[in-house]
């Protein structure tokens, strides 16, 4: 608590110290410096928004606008023979910002979810996509150390399709104890699946691309050979699945312009360049059926795009992109997002306060649309599903094996809330 709140004072006299610097050294040029400022925040804001809403020769142009409008500011003060100032004024306002979030992350900070003792498994079968995350199996030898710790491996080999659902079953009739995947966020929801229906502990090999379920798990992603520690010194985490239309999800499920962009050939290949691509399209116009949602008590009429999550994502995050503080709050997250203008993106940039931005938790979401099928990214993977979409959350369905020393879950940002800076720094502490 001592610590909470220096780091909150640290904050508030860091930011006020940024507005004393132009003051003492800017005098009455504060002003207009401060509208040159705020000006090329302005247009800095607006050039982004048109960067990513438009395409082609636009495109370009907005992109160049938005180095443009912080080259003239820097200009301006370096005119007035004041850059030094706004360098201090800017150094000391991240300062404030950095102090801010750390007082914030410790207030907002939740309980670790509980570890029990993991019985030792005896039989461990591991499902493994060599073709994950660009050849992560093969880059960091999982099969070989997987073998060497008493597990069998079993490859996701051949050019067809193979029913993951079904292999992992067969290997829990042929006597499996414990079933693990190293591969994407969307194979080890199936496999997790079967687990949970047998009651068998799972094991999360983060060998996919991004893997958000081992991140939130706090597992290490820049090694997932790491992960097979748990075989021998693990511990064991029960945590929730989601449910979307009878089909699992360990993250998120997504409708409207987010799906729409993961429905895309071109999507699993190049994430970010068919994102861009197709984002014009989406945020002017978006293409796929009105939606139509109902979470708990709120309804979502029209939203342009409607985040599903396994819990609620942090609260500066609207896009899943982010962290899960836990997995064991049996609630799914709900946001519902309509992008319209220009003052709209600026403005999720906001978080919860977000104009246009609606987020709530339930443990059942229904979702509908003006059409028959619609476009659904579960865990990332595009399907078209038939509506309504019943989505749900079973609480502790999952018994999760991760190692015992593990990076752990880092908290997320916290948006800053200068309001309560101020009741943490400055006013009495209660009891």
């Amino acid at each position: 608590m001592r610590r909470q709140r220096w780091l909150a004072r640290a904050s508030l006299a860091a930011a006020a110290a940024a507005v004393l610097v132009l003051g003492v050294f800017a005098g009455v040029r504060t002003i207009a410096l401060a509208g040159v400022g705020l000006a090329g925040l302005a247009v800095t804001a607006a050039a982004v928004w048109w960067t990513l809403s438009r395409r082609g020769v636009l495109r370009v142009l907005a992109f160049l606008l938005a180095l443009a409008a912080p080259a003239w500011v820097l200009l301006e003060f370096t005119g007035a023979r004041l850059a030094w100032v706004a360098a201090v004024s800017v150094g000391l306002w991240l300062v404030a910002a950095g102090a801010g979030r750390a007082a914030l992350v410790l207030h907002d900070r939740p309980d670790p979810m509980p570890e029990r003792p993991a019985p030792r498994a005896r039989h461990p079968v591991l499902i493994m996509n060599p073709r994950s995350g660009g050849g992560k199996v093969d880059r960091f030898g999982l099969r070989e150390k997987a073998a060497a710790l008493g597990a069998e491996v079993l490859l996701l080999a051949g050019p067809g399709e193979t029913d993951v659902s079904e292999l992992a079953r067969k290997a829990a009739a042929g006597g499996a104890d414990l079933l693990g995947v190293a591969g994407g966020d969307g194979t080890q929801a199936l496999v997790a699946d079967v687990a949970a229906a047998l009651g068998l502990p799972f094991l999360v090999i983060p060998a996919g691309t991004r893997n958000h379920f081992a991140l939130d798990l706090g597992l290490d992603r820049d090694d997932p050979s790491k992960a097979l520690d748990a075989l021998h010194d693990g511990v064991e985490l029960r945590v929730d699945l989601g449910r979307a239309a009878g089909r699992p999800f360990v993250n998120n499920v997504s409708f409207g312009a987010y799906a729409e962009v993961v429905q895309s050939p071109s999507y699993r290949d190049g994430k970010t360049r068919t994102t861009l691509e197709l984002l014009p399209d989406l945020l002017l116009g978006h293409q796929g059926g009105r939606l139509t949602a109902r979470a708990g008590e709120r309804t979502f009429s029209g939203p342009q795009a409607l985040l599903v999550s396994n819990n609620p994502y942090g609260l500066g995050d609207i896009a899943g992109l982010g962290r899960r503080a836990r997995l064991d709050g049996g609630v799914l997250g709900c946001v519902g997002i309509e992008v319209g203008s220009a003052a709209h993106a600026a403005g999720l940039v906001r978080g919860r306060r977000a104009a246009g931005l609606t987020r709530v938790t339930a443990t059942h979401v229904v979702v509908d649309a003006d059409q028959e099928r619609i476009a659904v990214g579960v865990d990332g993977e595009a399907l078209r599903l038939r509506v309504p979409v019943h989505c749900e959350v079973r609480p502790l369905a999952l018994r999760v094996l991760v190692p015992r020393r593990r990076p752990g879950v880092r908290p997320a940002r916290p948006p800053l809330d200068w309001r309560l800076l101020v009741r943490l720094g400055l006013l009495p502490a209660r009891n």
